[in-house]
């Protein structure tokens, strides 16, 4: 080799290493070494073309990558080191470019000519592949065999710590997987590489995620996606990641919102191995947000691609979403023709077929949810001969005691036994807050329990709603409603993630506590059980989409009123709506207020005193219903509450004289005026900053914190919903990080009640946030807020008498009901513990 070449030489491979912080340079020095050697092979060639290729690769061009990588093997031929290195960096374009099995091939030819640290920078290289056919066990061992092999080399342990990390996450070993993730970011910072500490950085909120901490994964999002601009494969893959653990978490609509941004621009850059799992996962979303054809359709697709791409581990998992989405399409054989006879048993064959797949590819959790499935869905679509070999299979094998609790409850049901199907899923039920098969309470620290509610989320809900199932069917037997509470008890306690009561209604009421109202459904059967010092009745009330579709009108009317500016100055008479001459809204609140609660009694057969307390507990879209407007609660206090729990407390006695703090956001004509007001109405009050710090300062400080700002709901993604600060917005997310919340919170802002309930006890949005951010601490907290648009004026005129009552000394929900009648200003919802005493000034 002459003295040029040796140059050469150097310089690419100086080019190689200079891939890794600066790639445009890289692959101008690169192009330069090319250039010196006229298109001929050798083995400076080879090196600049893998360097070439490493560079494409750092800036999101992964087909180029391949193509200048496959070149390099070519120009090193007769130099078996240097094709050998150039298969190694191909091992992981491959994967990325949807070929994982053809990477790991690659990687065995590789692996015969290679030596030393390059066998374990292979061994990296090969973790990617493994982690994305799902054999994250292996990755794991490559990984710790390479890492301590590769001190002098940064850019390779940090990309095994990486791979490590991520692969720990798969396996559900958080703790490790932040530490590595942590590790390669402080190695990849110290070696100039800031583009793999981002990566790692990137991965944090996808673990944080997965572990149950949604409020540090939106946190760790927030920051990495601004490191990651200007990499948009690098943040699509990103949020990809966040994704999938906020489809794990039960948030559909964010996990949606981060995917149709995420899979154009993976698309766009090539990276064929990321598509298919993106688009699973969005199909995964859809199926949760009910939308069964969409789910179908883009899981169809990502079959598709994982087929062609060979990796048949993901195809059950594919093939698993298009049978769910069929089977939510599917009516039951009440409903089904004669000859879909066959076509539904079919279903059902294929439903236990994938269920068989899935564990023989390595799932055995999907697995089994999934046989519990095909056994409801046998019994539902009238096949019922499959429903009980697969139900044995379950309990006879299932790992979690959740899982084979539900399957033995199922039986038992079979068999007509109603009391032992209820024992078997209590059982279950205690088992999510005992995960060793343990009944009873453990000491686990908080991180713990944060990831077993996660992980243990789907099944625990599916089995109290089955439980809630067969205490309805007991009811209409026996008229036990007392069991039918608690099983909804029990349902959005899972939900919430708290320990679910044993038992939630003994002699009487609480003192002072007034009606509860708590209603719950079967299909499009709508139920309502009330409690009061009559004791406790189960009625039936009807259609469960009609009353939606009714509250959609109302809602629709109120806000078309507000937009069109048609109040009246003066306030209706006790039949009709205060403040408006629309007597179509007026007729459809007599008519679902006939439906819910005058209409078979409801609130008579309780016991309930004309203008008492009440507290309703909705379910589903009902939460977004303005109740103080039925007629039955006009001008009565009435607290809308995600869970009976602050109706069963027993009533603390008035505190003392509260701390108030009060603010205006940006953009509002009276806003000013109202934190005013706020602040002069009480006796220990004043006014803070309109900034995310200030707010989230007066969160620990405040008894009353009162919000007067433009809010937004965000009905795809609840957590995304905000309110306006003059620092920008604060998201429903932030909430979840207070580690402590006022007694009463004000949210003077449109919209800022509205919520999205995927399951009963799970209202998503900001009123929400804050309530469950309380409960997590265990306070009882109340939001008043408003759930349609309020004219800002007539916001300011609500407040101000609301304020007086409450200095007074009366509860948040009478005070609002006062308010809201006097001054004819609807929209106001009082949320959480609203009857609950409050302090005088």
């Amino acid at each position: 080799m002459d003295l040029l070449d040796v140059d050469l030489l150097g310089r690419a491979e100086a080019a190689v290493r200079l891939s890794a912080t600066d790639p445009r340079l890289a692959l101008a020095e690169a192009r330069a070494v090319l250039d010196l050697t006229a298109g001929a092979y050798g083995e400076a060639a080879s090196v600049a073309l893998r360097a070439a290729a490493l560079a494409a690769r750092e800036l999101g061009d992964l087909e180029l990558a391949g193509e200048r990588l496959e070149e390099a093997i070519g120009a090193g031929r007769g130099f078996p080191r240097r094709v050998a290195q150039a298969r190694m960096s191909l091992v992981t374009v491959r994967a990325q470019l949807g070929d994982p099995e053809g990477g790991l091939r690659l990687a065995d030819l590789a692996e015969r000519d290679l030596v030393g640290a390059d066998l374990a920078r292979l061994a990296v290289q090969r973790s990617v592949a493994l982690i994305l056919l799902g054999r994250h066990e292996e990755a794991v061992r490559h990984c710790d065999r390479a890492i301590g092999l590769l001190d002098d080399d940064p850019r390779f342990r940090a990309g095994g710590l990486l791979n490590r990390g991520l692969a720990h996450a798969y396996l559900d070993r958080y703790g490790e997987a932040e530490a590595d993730l942590a590790e390669c970011a402080r190695v990849a910072r110290s070696a100039g590489l800031d583009h793999v500490a981002m990566l790692a950085e990137g991965n944090l909120p996808f673990v944080s995620a997965r572990r149950g901490d949604v409020a540090a994964a939106f946190a760790r999002y927030r920051a990495a996606e601004t490191t990651l601009f200007g990499y948009p494969e690098r943040l699509a893959v990103m949020r990809t990641d966040f994704a999938e653990a906020l489809v794990a978490a039960r948030l559909p609509g964010e996990a949606r919102t981060m995917l149709e941004q995420a899979v154009p621009e993976l698309v766009a850059a090539g990276a064929q191995a990321a598509v298919p799992g993106a688009r699973l996962l969005l199909a995964q979303a859809a199926l949760l947000a009910g939308d069964a054809p969409l789910a179908e359709t883009t899981a169809r697709t990502a079959l598709a691609e994982l087929d062609a791409q060979g990796r048949t581990a993901w195809l059950p998992l594919a093939r698993e979403v298009v049978l769910r989405a069929r089977l939510a399409e599917t009516p039951d054989s009440s409903a089904a023709r004669p000859h879909d006879a066959a076509e539904a048993e079919g279903l059902v064959t294929d439903v236990i077929t994938c269920a068989d797949d899935l564990a023989a590819c390595g799932w055995p959790g999907a697995s089994a949810a999934l046989r519990l499935t095909a056994a409801a869905a046998a019994v539902r679509l009238g096949a019922i001969t499959h429903a009980r070999p697969q139900l044995g299979r379950v309990a006879a094998t299932a790992t979690r005691p959740l899982v084979r609790w539900h399957a033995v409850a199922m039986r038992h049901r079979l068999d007509g036994d109603l009391d032992r199907a209820l024992a078997a899923a209590a059982r279950g039920i205690e088992a999510v807050h005992a995960p060793d098969g343990d009944a009873g309470p453990r000491d686990r620290d908080a991180a713990r329990d944060a990831e077993l509610r996660v992980h243990a989320a789907r099944p625990a809900e599916d089995l109290a709603a089955f439980g809630l199932e067969i205490a309805l069917d007991r009811a209409r037997r026996t008229g036990d409603a007392r069991t039918v509470l608690e099983w909804a008890e029990r349902w959005r306690a899972v939900v919430r993630g708290v320990p679910a009561p044993g038992s939630v209604l003994h002699d009487v009421p609480p003192a002072g506590a007034g009606l509860l109202v708590e209603l719950v459904r079967r299909g499009d059967e709508l139920f309502a059980v009330t409690a009061g010092i009559e004791g406790c009745t189960l009625h039936t009330l009807g259609s469960y989409q009609a009353a939606v579709e009714a509250t959609v009108r109302i809602r629709y009317g109120l806000r078309r009123r507000a937009l069109l500016d048609t109040l009246r100055d003066t306030p209706g008479d006790a039949g009709t709506l205060p403040g408006t001459a629309d007597e179509g809204i007026t007729r459809e609140l007599s008519a679902l207020d006939r439906v819910l609660l005058s209409g078979p009694g409801t609130l008579a057969s309780a016991g309930s005193p004309p203008g008492g307390p009440v507290t309703v507990v909705p379910t589903g879209a009902l939460c977004t219903l303005p109740w103080p407007l039925l007629p039955s609660l006009r001008a009565r206090p009435v607290s809308v509450a995600a869970d009976a729990a602050a109706w069963l407390a027993p009533r603390p006695g008035p505190a003392g004289i509260p701390l108030v703090l009060s603010l205006a956001g940006p953009g509002l004509d009276h806003a000013a005026a109202e934190a005013d007001m706020v602040a002069a109405a009480h006796a220990r009050a004043r006014r803070v900053g309109a900034t995310r710090a200030e707010v989230l300062r007066a969160l620990e400080r405040a008894d009353v914190l009162h919000v007067a700002a433009h809010g937004m709901f965000s009905p795809r993604g609840p957590m995304l919903s905000q309110i306006t600060l003059d620092d920008g917005p604060l998201m429903a997310y932030d909430l979840l990080t207070a580690r402590r919340i006022p007694r009463l919170v004000v949210l003077s802002a449109c919209d800022a009640g509205m919520a999205h309930a995927p399951v009963d006890g799970a209202a998503l949005g900001l009123a929400g946030a804050f309530l469950d951010s309380a409960a997590r601490g265990g306070q009882a907290a109340c939001v008043v807020a408003g759930v349609v648009p309020v004219r800002d004026e007539e916001a300011l005129n609500l407040m101000t008498l609301f304020h007086t009552l409450l200095a007074e000394g009366r509860s948040p929900a009478e005070a609002l009901a006062l308010a809201s009648e006097k001054t004819a200003v609807p929209g106001f919802v009082c949320f959480g513990a609203g009857d609950r005493p409050f302090g005088t000034g």
